[in-house]
């Protein structure tokens, strides 16, 4: 499916408009009934719409909803479809078998950051089984499928790539959709927990129905939120797609084969960002209620959210340390930490370290007033310790332990916010002195040692030399 992007016309006037926000694309929809934090911002002309990125960018950013045939595995799959279109990485939404077939979620470049969120979404599978003899009820074989619609206990079959070990998985719901008692044939459909194995759900419905069964054939119709009505494409596609943009330059077909990474998240909770703040998120900053404009509703501690531009651009996923009630009534603190960045460091510029404090800071330590950690030294200003030390440690000032006297115990000592010239300041042994005395110690053990081996050596040999006819070795040893 195809989203094409809508220009809303916002009329001039004291009138409130309701704008068509339901109609908006990914994750821009239903915009207008998301709650506000603040409007207070500025965009910046940095960044694009998912729709609209430059079919580089595009490429980086998207993810093909593939349509696997039968006979090639999933490894294979991926691997022609990188050769196709020339992308640095790909990944895929979960292995499936070389004989099964069905939607394989592709991701390029950037969005293979998304393939483990993918890979442990939910699945969707229409199942053939072959039972190996008659059922004298045929209603038998639909009850027994509803039994096994819980979690259940499995093991791996031996053909499989992972370790088999017993493990619990969940099938969700479960629909019998045709069943031929003759030919012992039944079509079922099952939406599971990723990591089920239709083959071992199979042997267990034979063996509930005392016919005994397998799997004649599976094909997997959604994983995650992709599913065969969401731009469903073939191998053939993506190779005339990618024939067309470079034979005649139309980038019409691409795009509707490569989609934006953003159709994966639109299941996820949205917290929308300022422009200002994206780069620094980008650098793994946590998000903080001073960079949030608006959140949805229902959003919990411990949910997994999205983290997304006023443009719709998925910054992150992150997870919420703040519940929708907090993130509309605090004024400060950290509301989400992030879980995996999506967005290219530097897609919008820098906006931090330009406050007061920290031009300040950088003028001290051009001037050699703070070290080049901007910790304060011993020229640090006055009014730059007192800022930052409202609350001092008795007996230690900003830029290092001071000896108190003797006459005043250690918990009383005054408290100093510089170097105090009768009594100087303790200086801690630098760790690059201790290091070099453990290696100095260190090597002339180690001569020591040496020296008492060569002396062992001379000596043995001065001892054959004296009497060749003596035996040596451990037999020597045992002798004596």
């Amino acid at each position: 499916m195809h989203w094409s992007a809508v220009e809303p016309s916002i009329p001039v006037g004291d009138k409130v408009v309701n704008l068509p926000t339901d109609e908006w694309p990914l994750l821009l929809k239903n915009y207008d009934k998301m709650l506000i934090r603040t409007s207070h911002y500025t965009p910046l002309p940095n960044g694009h719409s998912p729709l609209s990125r430059p079919i580089r960018d595009h490429l980086r950013y998207g993810v093909i909803n593939l349509d696997k045939p039968a006979n090639p595995s999933s490894h294979e799959v991926v691997a022609w479809v990188k050769r196709i279109l020339g992308v640095e990485k790909t990944g895929h939404s979960g292995t499936l078998d070389p004989q099964v077939t069905g939607c394989l979620v592709v991701c390029l470049d950037r969005a293979t950051r998304l393939s483990k969120a993918q890979q442990s979404a939910g699945k969707e599978y229409h199942c053939v089984l072959k039972l190996h003899k008659e059922l004298e009820d045929p209603t038998r074989l639909a009850a027994r499928l509803q039994e096994l619609t819980c979690a259940q206990f499995q093991r791996p079959p031996e053909k499989s790539a992972v370790k088999r070990v017993l493990r619990v998985r969940s099938v969700y719901k479960s629909d019998l959709l045709e069943f031929d008692n003759e030919n012992g044939l039944a079509v079922f459909k099952v939406n599971c927990q990723a990591g089920t194995y239709m083959r071992t759900l199979c042997v267990h419905l034979g063996l509930l129905t005392g016919a005994g069964g397998h799997m004649a054939e599976l094909r997997r119709t959604r994983s995650g939120s992709m599913h065969e009505g969401s731009g469903f494409v073939t191998l053939h596609n993506v190779l005339d797609a990618k024939w067309l943009f470079d034979n005649t330059g139309d980038e019409t077909y691409l795009r509707r084969v490569v989609q934006p990474v953003e159709t994966l998240l639109v299941g996820y909770k949205r917290l929308v960002v300022k422009d200002s703040c994206v780069n620094a998120l980008c650098f793994g900053s946590p998000l903080h209620v001073q960079g949030l404009l608006r959140f949805e509703q229902g959003i919990n501690v411990g949910d997994e959210v999205v983290v997304m531009t006023t443009k719709g651009e998925a910054v992150a996923m992150g997870i919420a340390t703040m519940c929708t009630t907090d993130m509309a009534s605090c004024d400060h603190g950290v509301i989400a930490k992030l879980k995996r960045v999506i967005m290219d460091r530097d897609t919008y510029p820098r906006r931090w370290g330009m406050g007061p404090v920290a031009v300040e800071r950088k003028k001290l330590m051009e001037a050699g007033q703070l070290d080049k950690y901007g910790k304060p030294n011993d020229t640090t200003p006055e009014s730059w310790n007192q800022r930052y030390d409202s609350q001092p440690i008795p007996g230690v000032y900003r830029g290092g332990p001071s000896k108190p006297s003797g006459d005043v115990p250690m918990g009383d000592a005054p408290v100093s916010t510089g170097p105090d010239v009768s009594t100087p300041a303790v200086e801690a042994e630098p760790e690059a002195e201790v290091k070099k005395d453990k290696k100095e110690k260190k090597s002339k053990k180690d001569k020591k040692d040496k020296g008492e081996k060569k002396d062992k050596k001379k000596k043995k040999k001065r001892d054959r030399e004296a009497d060749p006819e003596a035996p040596s070795g451990p037999k020597a040893k045992k002798s004596h």
